[in-house]
């Protein structure tokens, strides 16, 4: 491929689906801001497409399809020779990584968390809904695999606050090698909220989550079992729906029409979903990052109420767009009284735009990133001698992942 503007390869952990996960919506978004930059946009996975996976060819990406363990990759990253690769999550950066440094030295290798999966499987074994960091998260081989993936790369996405945070402060991460990036919303992914359906053009509660993130499958469990039983009682004529990809059948045998309880599957379009609730609920007792959700929530002007998890770096400061709580019988009471309140409804209702605009408008972090990238750019070579430690990790750690994958390319030869 010959081209004369900047290349920027996306190497995904699979092929997007943005209408199914707000991981897929965050690349999207990511390829939205390298396009406005002029950049040509190359997007790879090892990973096969779905029914989901979103059309990349229709907003003048190049697709690829890459292969694990296999010396055709160097072969087409060294045509390719990229300006920058972007990795999708850190098990890429693991595989592709090497070759990557190999084949393309000069090429500015940014890590995309996406979220910190180390955190987030942490919480998962604890499950008590906290937000506070242990330093014994950090015992786990995801937590060493995804800190030196970070390490390694020339500088790292991050998408919340408190995962910046984190990294900074409790790990002492190196501030050069991060920027915080959260999702990124222009004019375009808004709709119009003078149009957005007000309190009396709403009914029941929603839950949307792809049922393949463990978070997500809790959740409606948790829902099902703990929250809606009660609320039901008090609201026996409203409905709570679930929309998410990929239930399997014991989500989908979660079903009670009895109990106005309906488990839906994928859903096409989120905006009329969402536009149409009262109310979403998002009782996440484990998870990191931002929650997709919840954005979605406020692009559409619906009021939610979230545990601490799901509200997590969604609101910094301000006041959210109704309630954030963690007890049971709260959040059941809250869900009720934002649910049956007009005047608090219209007040969430409203914030929820404002917290939008202030936090998570595309503009300031397309000119943040811009100027980082092209820091690294000019101080390339400074930029790695000043890391330390990820030159270690870059010549130790890759050499072991190097080798094996040339001995697996080897055996299947």
């Amino acid at each position: 491929m010959i081209s004369k503007s900047p290349v920027v390869f996306f190497i995904g952990f699979v092929f997007p689906e943005p209408k199914s996960s707000a991981a897929g919506s965050r690349i999207i978004q990511l390829i939205n801001f390298f396009k406005t930059q002029g950049f040509t946009v190359v997007f790879g996975s090892a990973a096969n497409r779905s029914e989901h996976s979103f059309d990349l060819k229709s907003i003048g990406v190049v697709e690829e399809q890459l292969f694990l363990n296999s010396n055709c990759f160097d072969d087409f990253i060294l045509k390719l020779n990229p300006n920058i690769v972007v990795f999708d999550r850190f098990m890429t950066e693991e595989q592709f990584g090497w070759r990557v440094a190999d084949f393309c030295p000069k090429a500015i290798r940014i890590l995309d968390t996406e979220d910190l999966h180390f955190l987030r499987k942490a919480r998962k074994d604890n499950k008590n809904g906290s937000t506070v960091f242990s330093k014994e998260y950090l015992k786990t081989d995801t937590a060493k695999r995804e800190l030196a993936s970070i390490y390694r790369s020339d500088l790292s996405l991050i998408i919340s606050e408190i995962e910046m945070d984190i990294l900074i402060k409790q790990l002492n991460i190196p501030p050069d090698l991060l920027i915080y990036i959260p999702f990124l919303l222009d004019n375009h992914s808004i709709p119009d909220q003078l149009n957005s359906p007000k309190f009396s053009k709403r009914n029941d509660f929603v839950f949307v989550g792809n049922f393949l993130h463990p978070p997500n499958a809790d959740a409606v469990l948790f829902l099902k079992t703990k929250i809606w039983p009660h609320i039901h009682k008090k609201l026996p004529q409203a409905s709570l729906h679930i929309y998410g990809a990929y239930p399997k059948q014991k989500h989908l045998n979660l079903q009670s029409k009895r109990n106005n309880f309906f488990v839906h599957g994928h859903v096409d379009d989120i905006d009329y979903v969402l536009s149409s609730s009262k109310v979403l609920l998002a009782p996440l007792q484990f998870g990191a990052g931002l929650k997709g959700k919840v954005v979605d929530a406020l692009r559409n002007g619906t009021p939610c109420v979230l545990s601490s998890i799901a509200a997590e770096g969604i609101f910094g400061t301000d006041s959210p767009n109704g309630y954030v709580i963690d007890d049971e019988h709260l959040f059941v009471e809250y869900s009720i009284e934002l649910y049956t309140n007009k005047t608090l409804w219209e007040t969430s209702h409203y914030n929820g735009f404002e917290i939008l605009e202030k936090r998570f408008g595309c503009a300031k972090f397309y000119s943040s990133m811009l100027f980082k990238i092209r820091e690294i750019q000019t101080h390339l070579e400074e930029h790695r001698l000043k890391n330390l430690t990820g030159m270690l990790l870059q010549h130790h750690g890759i050499q072991s992942t190097k080798y094996f994958s040339k001995w697996i390319e080897a055996k299947n030869n």
